[in-house]
């Protein structure tokens, strides 16, 4: 692991924070930025503003403490002593932010994305780690994180572990896990309703992606592809496609599951995982994206066709 500064050595001289992740904040973005933020809130009284901006989350993470404070729109004109991209492998991905951290006095970057070239003025990028959430752990003095905080903590890094399932888990990733639950969390509350329950409608869109599923080079990709028009008739949002490419990766035999959704007029947003020896981030950057070795994802143009012809063709020459 990454040696990292504790965050109090980041605060010098500084009174105004604003912490940020990439847009369509998922669990660890979400988890960590709200851990950073109770954290703060709580042991530096010298910080007169700390403010997060994230676009909307799901209803469920509303369970975190803390996220009634987050702001979904960046319209006013603050300038900030020190600006923290949370689990953002490049600038493009912080979104309206974006403007906060060009004008901040400093910037720092916490990430554990294969893909992250280092961005701010100080970057800490781990690929080695689980999440953000777990190298924003050590930045932090253990005795002084709260249950709220742990509870944040706690819920990225069970959402990019899978619950604890993928390759990207360690030994070390589970003695923070157990660290955190000494706070006295509700582990099985936290996963169950923010990782493991769904709603009506995202029960009915993922079963729409699986029945329409197709399986490609020898059974061993997977793909799916969701429209715009089928998001309008479900009446469901991009957030509720969550998980729908992992529920496609268990597919006994496959090794790479394509997962693809309609933006706009020949756009598509597209998710990839990969169970054991294709890099998908490799074939993300190739098309302009990135993220993991096993998770990665990127937005495309040209007909659907078109867009997973391209990316078999990539992930082919792997196999």
């Amino acid at each position: 692991m990454i040696k990292t500064n504790n965050i109090r050595e980041e605060l010098n001289g500084i009174t105004t924070v604003a912490i940020s992740g990439h847009i369509r904040p998922d669990g660890d973005c979400v988890g960590s930025c709200m851990g950073l933020y109770l954290y703060l809130k709580e042991n530096f009284p010298q910080l007169n503003k700390i403010d997060v901006y994230l676009q909307e989350i799901p209803e469920s993470y509303h369970i975190i403490s803390g996220t009634e404070d987050i702001h979904h729109n960046c319209d006013s004109d603050e300038i900030y002593d020190l600006f923290i991209a949370l689990d953002c492998g490049d600038l493009g991905r912080l979104g309206e932010s974006v403007k906060y951290f060009q004008t901040a006095r400093h910037t720092l970057c916490y990430d554990h994305h294969v893909s992250n070239k280092g961005f701010a003025d100080t970057d800490y990028v781990d690929p080695a780690v689980s999440s953000t959430s777990e190298l924003v752990y050590h930045v932090m003095d253990p005795e002084k994180i709260t249950k709220e905080t742990a509870e944040a903590l706690y819920m990225g890094i069970a959402h990019d572990t899978g619950i604890f399932q993928y390759s990207c888990t360690s030994p070390h990733t589970m003695e923070v896990a157990a660290e955190l639950m000494r706070k006295d969390i509700d582990c099985s509350y936290i996963i169950d309703t923010t990782y493991m329950e769904k709603t009506y409608v995202q029960n009915q869109i993922l079963g729409r992606a699986l029945l329409e599923s197709i399986m490609v080079l020898d059974g061993r990709c997977i793909i799916s592809a969701i429209k715009k028009k089928d998001m309008k008739f479900y009446g469901v949002e991009p957030s509720d496609l969550d998980g729908i490419v992992s529920q496609m990766r268990l597919t006994r035999g496959v090794e790479v599951a394509i997962f693809l959704y309609e933006t706009n007029v020949q756009e598509y947003k597209v998710s990839l995982r990969s169970k054991s020896y294709v890099d998908v981030c490799k074939v993300a950057q190739y098309f302009g994206g990135g993220g993991h070795v096993r998770a990665a994802g990127c937005t495309m143009q040209g007909s659907m066709h078109d867009v997973i012809n391209n990316l078999t063709l990539h992930i082919e020459k792997q196999m």
